[in-house]
C-alpha cells in the first residue's frame, strides 16, 4: 500500500466521522457523543457510539471500531484503498497514482472491467439470431418493454459453451482474470467452459453502477433454474441486493418493497414502484435487513403465495423487526407471485395491495389460525400458547392491548387473563437478556481467550495502565512527553500494546498528533477493533496529572520487577524485550 500519510491526513480532514456515518444510519445527540444502532449487527437498543473528538467509533454490542476509513471499509465491503478512494471521491480529492500498485485492488478493477464487458456482450446478443430464445422469452412472454430491457442491462447468454471466453479473451483478460470473476470455469479435461450458457442474464449493479455479478434463467429444464455468480473480490451475496442501485432513489417514502425474484423485481419496477428490492438466490440475510434499513423505515414483504413463499416472509419478518424495521406483507388473491398479479390485474389494483398491507403481528396471527382448530379447546390453548410470546415482543403496551382484544374475540379466553401471560413471559425474556448480558462481561473480562493481546492475563493490572497511556496520548499528544521522560516503548511488557504505543509516537513525530485513521493503518481489523475499545473505554478519563503519574507508576513498578525475575522462567517474548533493554543501555 504506497498511499501517502500526508494525504491520508488531508483526506481525514475533509471528511468529519460524523457526516460520513450519518449517511448511513440515524445519529442521535449524547452529550459530546453520537448514538445509533450498529450498522454491522441486529440490536434494538442502541450501542454504536461516535467520538467526534478523537474521530473514532466503537460498538459496545459486537466490538467493531476504527476510524472513517474502517467504517467505509465495513459497511461498503471495501479493501482500504478503495475505501480511501471512495472517501476521496466524496471530499473531491485525487489519490495519488502511486497508491494503484495494490495488486489486490488492481485485480478488483480488472473483474469490473471484465463484468462491464461481459454485460455488454450478453446484451449484445439479444440483437443477434443466436439471441432470439432470449428476447422470445423476455418480450413474448414476460411482456417486457425495450426500455425495461436496456434499463435493466437484460442480456443472453447464448447455448455454446466458451463464446464469452473467446470474446473476453479477445479482449486481453487473462484466463487467471476470467476464473477470478467467475464468468468461466474448468472442466474435468482442463478445458474453460462459459458459466452462463442458454440462460436469460440479468446484470447486478451496486450503488456505484458497478455491475458486480450476474444472475441467469434457464430456458430449457435444465436445473437450477436460476443460476447465480458465486461470490468474488467485487461481491458477497449476501451483502447486496438487487435492483437497490433504483431503489435507493425512489424511497423518498422511506418504504422499500421486497420481491423473490429478478423477474418480480422487474415486473414491479416496471409498473411504476421503482423502490422494490431482491435478495440475490439466497435468503434474506442480517446483512441485507441492515443495507435496507440505511434507506427505509418500512419493508413490505411481496413474496409468492406458496408454501416456500410463506416460510421465507416468516423468516424475512423477524430479520427486518431485529434491525428496527416495520415489515408488513401483502395478501395476494388470484396470483401466485407479483408479476402474475400484475399481469392480471394491473398496477392500480397492486397499489391498493400495496397501501392495504398488514403488519408482522397480523400475518404470524393469521398463520397460527391456519394451523389450528379455534372450534376445538386444544386448538385453543395451542392457539395462546403460540400467540403470547408473539404479543410479547410488542414494545407498545397499547398494541399490545389491541391484539389481546382480537386473540380474546377468536377464543373466548378474557383478554385480562391473555395479558397476564404475556406480561409473565416479558419478564422471562428480560430476566434472560440481563442474563445473557452479564455472560457475555464476564467472557469479555476473560483475558485468557484474549487473541489480540495474549499478554494481558500475565500482565493485568500492566496492561490497563499502557491503555490508559495510549487513549491520553491519542487526545493529548503532549502528555508524550512525560511518558517518554520515564518510559521506552519496551517498558510496555504486553507486546500488542507495546506496538501500539509505538505506531502513537511515530504518528505524532510525523504529524504533531495521532489520528486514530493514522493509528489504526498497519493494525489488522480485530486488532483495529482493539484499538478502538481502548479509546472508547477511556474516553471520559478526565486528564489529571495524577492518573498520568499512577499509570507511568505502574509500568515503573512492573519494569522492576521483570529486572528481578529469573530468566529461565521468562517466555521468548520477555527474553527479546529484556535483550532490547539491555543493548540499548550499552
Amino acid at each position: 500500500m504506497a498511499i501517502p500519510q500526508s494525504f491520508i491526513q488531508q483526506l481525514l480532514q475533509q471528511c468529519d466521522i460524523e457526516d460520513v456515518i450519518a449517511s448511513y444510519v440515524t445519529l442521535r445527540s449524547e452529550g459530546s457523543r453520537k448514538k445509533a444502532l450498529c450498522p454491522f449487527h441486529s440490536e434494538k437498543t442502541p450501542s454504536f457510539i461516535v467520538y467526534p473528538n478523537t474521530q473514532s467509533f466503537y460498538c459496545f454490542g459486537c466490538g467493531a471500531g476504527g476510524d472513517v476509513i474502517t467504517f467505509i471499509r465495513r459497511i461498503e465491503n471495501l479493501d482500504y484503498v478503495e475505501a480511501v478512494k471512495l472517501l476521496a471521491q466524496r471530499a473531491g480529492m485525487t489519490v495519488p497514482e502511486d497508491a494503484e500498485s495494490d495488486r489486490a485492488g488492481k485485480l478488483k478493477v480488472r473483474i469490473l472491467e471484465i463484468n462491464r464487458e461481459a454485460a455488454r456482450f450478453f446484451h449484445q446478443t439479444l440483437k443477434t439470431p443466436d439471441g432470439q430464445p432470449g428476447l422470445r422469452y423476455l418480450k413474448g412472454e414476460r411482456k417486457l418493454s425495450d426500455h425495461t430491457i436496456v434499463k435493466y442491462g437484460l442480456g443472453y447468454a447464448r447455448d455454446s459453451w466458451d463464446a464469452l471466453y473467446r470474446h473476453l479473451r479477445g479482449k486481453g483478460y487473462t484466463v487467471e482474470e476470467l476464473e477470478a470473476a467467475k464468468v468461466i470455469s474448468r472442466g474435468k479435461n482442463g478445458h474453460y467452459y462459459d458459466f452462463f450458457r442458454n440462460r436469460v442474464i440479468y446484470p447486478v449493479i451496486d450503488l456505484r453502477g458497478n455491475v458486480i455479478a450476474f444472475g441467469g434463467r434457464v430456458l430449457d429444464d435444465s436445473k437450477p433454474k436460476y443460476l447465480n455468480t458465486p461470490d468474488t473480490p467485487v461481491f458477497k451475496k449476501s451483502r447486496n441486493l438487487f435492483s437497490l442501485n433504483f431503489a435507493k432513489n425512489a424511497v423518498a417514502s422511506k418504504r422499500l418493497i421486497l420481491a423473490e425474484g429478478y423477474m418480480d423485481v422487474i415486473a414491479i419496477h416496471a409498473a411504476g414502484f421503482e423502490n422494490v428490492v431482491a435478495t440475490l438466490g439466497t435468503a434474506l440475510t442480517s446483512d441485507q435487513a441492515r443495507l435496507m434499513k440505511n434507506y427505509a423505515d418500512e419493508v413490505i414483504i411481496c413474496y409468492d403465495s406458496d408454501g416456500p413463499g410463506q416460510a421465507a416472509t416468516h423468516r424475512a419478518i423477524n430479520l427486518l423487526s431485529e434491525v428496527g424495521l416495520t415489515a408488513k406483507t401483502i395478501r395476494m388473491e388470484g396470483a401466485k407471485d407479483p408479476d402474475e398479479f400484475i399481469k392480471k390485474f394491473g398496477a392500480k389494483r397492486f397499489e391498493l395491495l400495496l397501501n392495504g398491507a398488514g403488519n408482522a403481528v397480523e400475518f404470524e396471527l393469521r398463520k397460527i389460525r391456519e394451523q389450528v382448530d379455534l372450534n376445538d379447546t386444544n386448538g385453543k390453548i395451542e392457539y395462546i400458547r403460540r400467540a403470547v410470546p408473539l404479543i410479547a415482543d410488542i414494545q407498545s403496551r397499547l398494541e399490545r392491548e389491541v391484539y389481546a382484544g382480537i386473540v380474546s374475540r377468536e377464543t373466548g379466553v378474557d383478554a385480562k387473563s391473555f395479558l397476564s401471560q404475556v406480561d409473565a413471559a416479558i419478564r422471562r425474556k428480560a430476566r434472560k437478556q440481563e442474563d445473557g448480558e452479564w455472560r457475555d462481561i464476564y467472557q469479555a473480562k476473560d483475558v485468557r481467550t484474549d487473541r489480540v493481546n495474549p499478554d494481558r492475563a500475565k500482565f493485568l493490572r500492566a496492561s490497563q495502565a499502557e491503555a490508559t497511556l495510549i487513549a491520553l496520548a491519542v487526545r493529548d499528544p503532549s502528555v508524550l512527553t512525560i511518558i517518554q521522560s520515564r518510559l521506552k516503548p519496551e517498558d510496555f511488557p504486553t507486546a500488542f500494546n507495546r506496538r501500539v504505543y509505538e505506531r502513537v509516537l511515530w504518528v505524532t513525530e510525523q504529524f504533531g498528533d495521532c489520528p486514530p485513521a493514522l493509528l489504526n493503518e498497519p493494525f489488522s481489523e480485530p486488532e483495529v477493533d482493539r484499538i478502538s475499545q481502548i479509546l472508547a473505554a477511556h474516553a471520559e478519563d478526565r486528564m489529571s496529572d495524577q492518573l498520568l503519574n499512577d499509570c507511568i507508576a505502574v509500568l515503573e513498578e512492573q519494569r522492576r520487577s521483570l529486572r528481578g525475575k529469573d530468566t529461565r522462567t521468562m517466555s521468548l517474548e520477555e527474553l527479546e524485550a529484556r535483550r532490547k533493554q539491555r543493548q540499548k543501555q550499552e
